[in-house]
């Protein structure tokens, strides 16, 4: 069995990489106690189109508008403090964080895409971009806990939240002969709860604490992170 590396004075938890503490346990405890990543995926489309997406979203803002998307499906108007917004963006330094008052050392992070608000609630709002309709009808499987951990974090900052939040999927649908790309575009409302935040948090926490898991039976990662722990 692999030893801790016992250089890390903190551990830092995201949406991201709760994502895969649900996938593999396995893979995430080798991540985050001994530094062992998955091999890189060469083709990231969703943070390709994030980079593209955000200032789209901003020049909406600077007119105190919303994109067309949005219009009559969403509640709120989007957040104005860019400056504000651009720091809730930053997940490599990250201004929404949770350090959990009894677990030594753990902090929960995250960083939003883009925020609605009401006039007295603040709304997350997530961009997802994919070809297969089966995550956009299996939503709560997907991206729920990232919806729970945006709002919790947006709550244990002092910003009053509401239970709700937005999914926003880019669907790409055709290519034109000048190159430009057409979407479908859906957004769909999803609940959230903060309790459950928590306790997904709290789970990760406690897996971690302990021996490293038994391989997933249907992650093909696992076998070959083994060849650097044997």
């Amino acid at each position: 069995m692999p030893e801790r590396k016992s250089f890390q004075n903190y551990i830092q938890l995201s949406p991201s990489s709760l994502s895969l503490y649900m996938e593999c346990p396995k893979c995430f405890w080798l991540q985050k106690i001994n530094g062992i990543h998955r091999p890189q995926q060469i083709f990231a489309l969703q943070s390709n189109f994030d980079r593209i997406l955000k200032p789209y979203f901003d020049k909406f803002r600077k007119e105190g508008k919303l994109p067309p998307e949005l219009n009559g499906k969403v509640e709120g108007k989007l957040f104005e403090d860019q400056e504000l917004l651009e720091k809730w963006r930053n997940a490599l330094r990250p201004t929404l964080k949770y350090k959990h008052p009894r677990r030594e050392g753990f902090f929960l992070a995250g960083g939003l895409d883009d925020c609605l608000f009401d006039g007295r609630y603040y709304i997350p709002v997530d961009f997802k971009t994919t070809g297969s309709s089966s995550f956009e009808e299996n939503s709560e499987k997907y991206y729920q806990h990232q919806l729970d951990i945006y709002n919790f974090l947006l709550t244990e900052s002092g910003y009053e939240t509401k239970g709700l939040a937005y999914l926003v999927y880019y669907k790409p649908k055709e290519v034109s002969g000048e190159g430009l790309m057409k979407f479908q575009i859906t957004v769909k409302k999803m609940g959230t709860e903060h309790k459950r935040a928590l306790r997904l948090f709290e789970d990760a926490i406690e897996l971690l604490e302990g021996p490293m898991p038994k391989s997933h039976s249907d992650c093909q990662f696992c076998s070959w992170a083994n060849d650097f722990i044997d």
